[in-house]
């Protein structure tokens, strides 16, 4: 009978602490949407503050840095500002919203979610989220640190994304952080030209800084309406790093804040293509299969109706291997690689784990890093090595293989023709 009646109060003992917990979590729930919902701090004013049309706009604390915001309904009508933000020093932040015609002036408390890919920098990408107000559709926000202050004073942001539109184009691609006097003018023509061969109608570089001879390059293309170069002087703001590990050595981020920039890139886009291709200038995504990318995706897509993210092999076709084929003797004055005339490849090495690169539906993606996205809707499909592979002509990983051990490798020459024929008309318009 003891044991009986010791086992109904433990039981019950135990629904106690369970359903006190329950209602524990889910006031401190309630509490927390309620504080984050925005409150009316004016009324009758008239919306001020100027409009920036920076890309990187750093807040008075120097702590926060604002890229942009876009509207974003998937869960909750919030604002999602991409940002870069100091991961401890960054407590609070508030959105100002104006809503018109009305005047009221609302300010939301923001939650700060700094992406967990910071590789031991102090600076991270950051999502700044603010719910917005009920019955307004807000068309530009404040960022500040506090919930009192000056309206006048605060630098405003057009919120992005607002209005749905059609697709305009079915694939573009997003290439981050071009530094360093990038001057691969030959092997950047080349790979925008396959992108365009594979089904690319848009291609956004986010531009610290090139050669005049790139320059001239990236102008021919946003003449053309290919390229969007958006300006990328994170230099300007932070201590930036050219490696993507943090070496204790005074940096405040990674590779000129490329995760920042393929994130920003992923919602700048979500409204206008119907897929974002997440790769470096000197990487293609080349199909075995398809012809295009257009008609792998659709294979891909049907395979995996559920799935927004479909990650691509990384393989190495080293620059110091080259063949004779192709050798375009107007194109030995051009700087940088003519990836033709490399068509070996490293083989994989036991437990060395290929990098991956990717196309994603933008829709489905929340947060995304470089080599796999943080939080997506659905499943990340790893693509297998028979449909395609990304081509990816650099130095050599493998420098002390003998030519005999890598593996010869010529699905680039399908579109040869092709390629040689629009990589000249460039060349002839720009750089010859």
């Amino acid at each position: 009978k003891m044991s009986c009646v010791g086992k109904k109060s433990y039981f019950a003992a135990v629904m106690c602490i369970i359903t006190l917990t329950s209602m524990v979590t889910l006031s401190y729930l309630r509490f927390e949407r309620l504080s984050h919902l925005p409150k009316i701090v004016q009324e009758g004013s008239i919306c001020r503050g100027k409009i920036t049309s920076n890309t990187i706009t750093p807040l008075k604390d120097n702590r926060t840095f604002i890229i942009s915001p876009y509207f974003d309904d998937r869960e909750s009508k919030v604002t999602r500002v991409i940002g870069i933000v100091h991961h401890q020093d960054v407590k609070q932040l508030f959105c100002w919203f104006c809503c018109q015609p009305d005047g009221k002036m609302y300010v939301a408390k923001a939650k700060i979610d700094v992406h967990s890919d910071r590789f031991g920098f102090p600076y991270g990408a950051a999502d700044i989220v603010c719910l917005e107000p009920e019955n307004c559709d807000p068309t530009h926000v404040a960022i500040h640190e506090s919930p009192y202050g000056n309206v006048d004073q605060l630098p405003q942001f057009e919120i992005k994304n607002r209005k749905a539109e059609p697709f305009s184009v079915n694939f573009t691609v997003c290439i981050s952080t071009m530094f360093g006097n990038y001057n691969n003018v030959l092997q950047f023509i080349q790979s925008v030209e396959m992108y365009k061969i594979l089904g690319a109608q848009k291609v956004v570089v986010y531009k610290n800084n090139c050669s005049h001879l790139m320059e001239k390059v990236l102008r021919f293309y946003v003449e053309e309406g290919t390229a969007e170069v958006i300006p990328w002087p994170i230099d300007s703001h932070l201590k930036v790093s050219p490696k993507w590990h943090f070496m204790q050595d005074g940096t405040h981020i990674g590779y000129y804040g490329q995760i920042t920039a393929l994130n920003d890139c992923v919602y700048r886009n979500m409204r206008r293509s119907k897929f974002v291709v997440l790769n470096d200038a000197d990487e293609i995504i080349l199909p075995f299969k398809h012809p295009d990318w257009n008609t792998m995706m659709s294979s891909l897509q049907e395979q995996h109706p559920h799935s927004g993210v479909f990650l691509f092999e990384n393989h190495i076709f080293p620059k110091t291997v080259s063949t004779h084929a192709f050798n375009i003797s107007s194109w030995n004055t051009v700087p940088g690689a003519n990836i033709l005339q490399h068509v070996h490849r490293e083989p994989d090495r036991k437990s060395v784990f290929n990098p991956r690169k990717m196309i994603i539906d933008p829709r489905k993606v929340f947060q995304t890093s470089v080599h796999s996205v943080l939080r997506a809707y659905g499943d990340s499909v790893y693509v297998p090595l028979d449909v395609a592979l990304i081509y990816h002509c650099r130095l050599p990983l493998q420098g002390n293989l003998p030519r005999e051990s890598l593996i010869r490798d010529t699905t680039l020459w399908r579109y040869n023709s092709s390629l040689i024929r629009n990589v000249n008309r460039v060349l002839y318009q720009t750089v010859l």
